[in-house]
């Protein structure tokens, strides 16, 4: 009888750890894991969660990007095998940086619960081997003013799951994804600086919740939008790697994802058109391509439950991970290749070439068919007109226009550099906070090229982010300039020609001009009341 009651104890306990992965200790269990995924970890929260996390691995480096406006710390975190603790090792190991960007708008908080998991699986249970040819560099709580800025009801279309969220701005009141050109918060000077000017990722991720569209997907992603990047960074991106991983989350975890985007049911139905959001820089994402890396936006759906968003964000980047893992030395070869052909264009073709500075959304060539979404019917009122009205089902459809593609509308000439005055030392060192060389002039010499001649300079009649947005008209003119010692000299023969580009040219639709870092010296010259010249010389 002794020998029975043993062997069913011992098929018991084999059978009860073939169903458990792996055990942790309680110290790194989540807020919503203890909570009935009713409410999201706190800053305190996720503080603790990495201090506990970090006395049980050897492979995790914790630092941090910076402070916030209301002085907390922001932490980044490295995993890697062997550990890797600064950006010269990673450079030297040949592994491909990833980075995973959480928590950018605060109501939207999946990404920092599946960051966290993630961290705990990769750790400590059966996603060890994606250090193999990884560094992975997550910042779980990018936004950590606006987390615990929480109440009820701050994110409607998710209904209440969680029950209470944070706020989408920064202490500053700043939205820190439209901020990757004008780099006003903190936060956004600390990442540029530490994350993607030293660490250098190949490929990062920004993890959001989407602002209510009833379509019918889990998740939505996006490639960082192509304006005046490198194609290849691009096509590799949207071509490859995402037609891969949603067919891989449909495969493996039965989840329905797709290309982001937004349509209004009132404006037809069935829908005949969806469209994404702009190509901007402004947003992270899509000034990664501008630095010749590879980057994608994740966005869930927000009318699906806490627990489900999670799900579908810890698949969906695991997903990436392992591509990435998989796919190494190809990502590696592709990116190294982009800052290649950035200076390679710029020393054959300076003088020769434009390049687009302002561009207006299309479709793209190829339509969506099999579109997933939820369907809408019409009923009609008691005054007796047609209205439409959500339903239950899921339905498809096909011959969606998909507007993802962005044309050029007005182009400029490449130059093979850029020469700012000593008066805009301010502007010189916005770029190097970029990451970008500037070098001092030491002597007098003359220069020739262009100058930006303006006709009329518009500002926006109602405040965006703090800022009246400029656009500029105007043409250039063939000129001289003499520079002198203390001018600043930007060589555009350099990886982050293209971010440079499309930050100083007078008429981009994103630069500094239309941030309005230009206004008081175009004031000065009363710009429309008299031909006013853009202080900031092209070479050829």
């Amino acid at each position: 009888m002794k020998k029975i009651v043993f062997f069913f104890s011992l098929i018991s306990t084999l059978n009860l750890s073939a169903q458990v992965k792996y055990s942790f200790p309680e110290s790194l269990l989540l807020t919503p894991e203890k909570l009935n995924f009713e409410k999201t970890s706190s800053y305190n929260d996720v503080i603790q969660f990495l201090d506990n996390i970090k006395k049980l691995s050897s492979n995790i480096f914790i630092s941090t990007i910076g402070r916030s406006t209301l002085g907390k710390e922001i932490p980044y975190v490295v995993l890697s095998n062997p550990l890797i603790t600064n950006p010269t090792e990673a450079k030297a190991s040949n592994k491909t940086v990833v980075y995973v960007q959480a928590n950018i708008h605060a109501g939207e908080v999946e990404g920092k619960e599946a960051s966290m998991m993630l961290m705990r699986d990769i750790l400590l249970g059966d996603k060890k081997y994606l250090l193999k040819n990884l560094i992975i560099i997550f910042v779980p709580i990018y936004n950590t003013d606006g987390n615990d800025m929480m109440a009820n009801g701050l994110r409607p279309s998710q209904e209440n799951s969680p029950i209470e969220t944070g706020i989408r701005e920064n202490g500053q009141g700043l939205d820190l994804n439209r901020d990757g050109i004008k780099m006003e918060a903190p936060e956004t000077i600390g990442m540029i600086k530490n994350i993607l000017t030293d660490w250098d990722p190949q490929m990062v991720l920004d993890l959001h919740t989407t602002n209510g569209t009833w379509h019918g997907y889990s998740l939505t992603w996006a490639p960082g939008y192509l304006s005046s990047g490198d194609a290849n960074i691009y096509n590799y991106n949207r071509d490859t790697i995402l037609p891969f991983i949603t067919k891989q989350l449909l495969e493996k975890n039965d989840l329905f994802i797709g290309p982001y985007g937004d349509f209004d049911p009132s404006d037809s139905w069935p829908p005949k058109s969806f469209y994404t959001y702009n190509h901007h820089p402004r947003y992270i994402i899509n000034q990664i391509g501008l630095r010749n890396r590879m980057s994608i936006l994740s966005e869930t759906f927000a009318h699906e439950r806490f627990y489900q968003r999670i799900n579908s964000t810890y698949h969906f980047v695991s997903e990436v991970l392992e591509y990435c893992n998989n796919n190494s030395k190809t990502i590696n070869r592709i990116t190294k290749e982009a800052d290649e052909n950035a200076i390679q264009n710029v020393v054959l073709n300076s003088g020769k070439i434009k390049k687009g500075v302002r561009f207006k959304m299309v479709p793209e060539p190829k339509q969506l068919n099999h579109f997933r979404t939820y369907d809408y019917t019409y009923f009609t009122n008691e005054k007796g007109d047609s209205q439409l009205v959500k339903t239950a089902n899921i339905v498809h459809y096909d011959s969606i226009k998909y507007f993802a593609k962005f044309e050029a509308t007005l182009t400029s000439t490449l130059p093979k550099g850029y020469i700012i005055p000593a008066a805009f030392a301010n502007i010189a060192a916005h770029l190097i906070a970029q990451g970008i060389k500037v070098n001092k002039i030491e002597k007098k010499i003359i220069y020739t090229g262009e100058v930006f001649v303006f006709e009329n300079l518009n500002k926006a009649k109602r405040k965006f982010e703090g800022h009246f947005m400029a656009k500029a008209d105007g043409f250039f003119k063939p000129s001289t300039y003499k520079a002198k010692e203390g001018d600043y000299f930007v060589d555009m023969a350099q990886p982050l020609t293209n971010l440079i580009f499309y930050t100083l040219e007078p008429q981009s639709d994103d630069g500094l001009l239309v941030w309005n870092f230009f206004d008081d010296y175009l004031e000065s010259k009363n710009v429309n009341l008299q031909k006013a010249e853009y202080p900031i010389f092209k070479i050829f």
